[in-house]
């Protein structure tokens, strides 16, 4: 399918010069991308941007700069019902493993293997639900393994007044 709409993205906001990077994620790794791989999640709601960040509120809001993002991609698999997944031959269980724990257990990681796996089949992202605790069907992400300035993986930060920084050099 092809993704065309708004996405939002709690950055820390020491990335918040750099924020379609994928840096973040390629150094410390993330649900649907091993380390030293880097991707783009973002969420298709800012609320979910915000659960994302704080795990559902179960955490205190940390200091975060709130991205939109008006993204043009395909093709991306979607992987955020029942009926597409089964379409794919993809199982909620495996998306919504205790990743994390896995990692650092150095087992499997089954969700890494299905976005490998879409990526393989020649998917530039995916969408899918989001495992923060109270998240509903309405919560959705689009992790983006491929992403750039132009279509078929367009994904530009909504910046008209050119508030975000240009390097770290506000942090040092």
């Amino acid at each position: 399918m092809r993704f065309r709409g708004r996405c939002f993205r709690g950055h820390d906001p020491g990335w918040s010069f750099t924020p379609s990077s994928g840096e973040g994620a390629r150094l410390k790794g993330g649900r649907f991308n091993r380390p030293g791989k880097p991707a783009l999640h973002l969420s298709t709601a800012y609320d979910t941007a915000i659960g994302e960040c704080t795990q559902g509120l179960a955490n205190r809001i940390p200091p975060l700069t709130l991205c939109e993002y008006d993204v043009d991609c395909d093709p991306v698999a979607d992987l955020s019902t029942d009926a597409a997944r089964a379409a794919l031959g993809v199982a909620l269980k495996d998306l919504a493993c205790p990743w994390l724990r896995l990692m650092e257990d150095g087992k499997p990681v089954p969700s890494w293997e299905v976005a490998e796996r879409m990526e393989a089949e020649g998917f530039v992202g995916m969408l899918v639900p989001s495992f923060f605790p109270g998240a509903g069907a309405d919560h959705v992400n689009l992790i983006l393994f491929k992403w750039g300035d132009e279509p078929p993986t367009l994904v530009s930060v909504y910046d008209p007044a050119n508030r975000l920084p240009k390097d770290r050099s506000s942090w040092e």
